[in-house]
């Protein structure tokens, strides 16, 4: 009874949090949206072409790359391009 009991828990608390866990993509999402407001934010208080626009470009850039790359580390099949 015990053993039952504690399986039905354990299955009811993964659905319950995989509700509330932000998935990584989310999480991605979340970050690569920051970088392009701190991109605007910097246009519009330094200009177009200054340095802090260049700076937060390049860490928008940053960040969809790591974006990129734990999209990939999600899918296991990505790595074996035999695999259909």
């Amino acid at each position: 009874m015990f053993k039952k009991t504690s399986l039905a828990i354990a299955v009811l608390g993964s659905f319950l949090l995989a509700g509330v866990v932000p998935s990584m993509a989310e999480r991605c999402e979340d970050r690569v949206r920051k970088a392009e407001e701190n991109v605007k934010k910097e246009v519009d208080r330094h200009g177009e072409h200054s340095h802090q626009a260049e700076q937060a470009r390049h860490k928008l850039e940053n960040e969809r790359a790591k974006c990129h790359v734990d999209e990939h580390h999600d899918h296991p099949d990505h790595d074996h391009p035999d695999h259909p």
